[in-house]
């Protein structure tokens, strides 16, 4: 991960408001998606004690998502010290990730259909990090590294 940050930048995303309240909001929803995985692995194993069927997808899945919950956290984290790289894979994890789970839940047989509208709900949150890191708050406070890619 990178810890290196440009010093203008993150003068630029430390001192203006709607910068800070966007990571703020960044922040918060990662840590509801966190929440949110948590909940999901625990009605899983819950699930599992109940006698119900659940699949190895289902466990590793429930296992790794809080997981990556906490290194989305830390990317966020040195995205709004001023990171560019980081900004931009939080924004790249933010769009992969939603579409990646819920399609995979999709399909059928992967899983059972309580399940993917679990994952569904945990995918809001980082949807709404999509959308705030493509807000023109977070464009100005952490410039791309080439003006016209914007």
């Amino acid at each position: 991960m990178d810890t290196h940050t440009d010093p203008q930048a993150e003068t630029a995303a430390l001192h203006d408001p709607r910068a800070r309240r966007a990571f703020g909001t960044v922040r918060r929803s990662i840590q509801s998606y966190g929440v949110l995985s948590v909940v999901a692995l625990l009605t899983v194993a819950l699930a599992a004690g109940g006698g119900h069927t659940v699949n190895t997808f289902m466990w590793v899945r429930a296992v790794l998502l809080p997981l990556v919950a906490v290194l989305v956290f830390r990317l966020a984290g040195s995205a709004s010290r001023g990171s560019r790289r980081a900004l931009e894979r939080l924004r790249a994890l933010a769009v992969v990730m939603p579409v990646a789970i819920i399609g995979v839940d999709l399909i059928p047989g992967v899983c059972p259909p309580w399940y993917a509208v679990m994952q569904t709900v945990c995918m809001l949150p980082v949807i709404v990090v999509a959308v705030v890191t493509r807000g023109s708050a977070l464009r100005a406070a952490v410039p791309a590294a080439d003006p016209g890619r914007r």
